[in-house]
């Protein structure tokens, strides 16, 4: 059975993603801080026959996410494809920011999916398979001053992507990012389609591979 871990398991674009790749089969592996709300969304997938296993993490520290991500591969046999959800969604301004948590945004917002990316694809590029996706954002393209950190972090996601894209290519691994044009509720359409857009990504052909989707919300 083929593993899928989410790094920041969510009830909206994370747990609609995690359920598309259980409905081929995948063992899903959902992590997050908090244990118990990440056991509630592991328990309604199960409800529906699938098999998930929950982990914690801090997505802001590097050495859990590497911990995470060693205890995964140690228990399952590796990681087939990844998805780093995580993200602090802070509403502030310049002004409005306060100076010690601009750092700590970051560190979960792209630190983390930097610590992830290293962490697994060493193993991806021996068996020259994998996918890494991360879940961008439209603030990374145009920045909103009153989003400034989340701006900043969808930014790096942009960038990490596109920076990885053609060195991992020739490992075998696929780096893809769907920048998300606006805000998902959770249960939406949007959110499906997002995790649709997901599983095509880690389903197109190695010829035909891309870096990155616009999806503009459309409720």
């Amino acid at each position: 059975m083929k593993t899928f871990l989410s790094i920041g398991a969510g009830p909206g674009m994370g747990l609609e993603t995690a359920e598309r790749f259980a409905r081929e089969g995948f063992r899903l592996v959902l992590s997050a801080r908090n244990g118990a709300k990440t056991q509630d969304l592991a328990d309604h997938l199960k409800a529906k026959g699938h098999t998930v296993e929950v982990r914690t993490v801090d997505a802001g520290d590097a050495s859990s996410v590497n911990s995470l991500v060693q205890g995964v591969e140690s228990d399952f046999g590796g990681i087939d494809v990844l998805h780093y959800n995580a993200a602090t969604m802070r509403q502030a301004s310049l002004a409005d920011q306060p100076r010690d948590t601009f750092n700590s945004d970051l560190a979960v917002n792209i630190g983390g999916a930097m610590a992830a990316a290293q962490s697994v694809a060493p193993k991806m590029a021996e068996r020259r398979s994998g996918s890494i996706l991360l879940t961008g954002g439209g603030f990374g393209v145009q920045p909103h001053p009153d989003y400034l950190s989340l701006s900043i972090g969808k930014a790096g996601i942009r960038a990490l992507a596109q920076g990885l894209f053609e060195s991992f290519r020739e490992k075998g691994i696929h780096v893809a990012t769907v920048t998300v044009a606006g805000f998902v509720n959770a249960g939406s359409e949007d959110a499906k389609a997002v995790g649709e857009q997901f599983w095509q990504f880690h389903s197109q052909p190695a010829g035909s591979w891309e870096v990155e989707v616009v999806y503009t919300p459309k409720g």
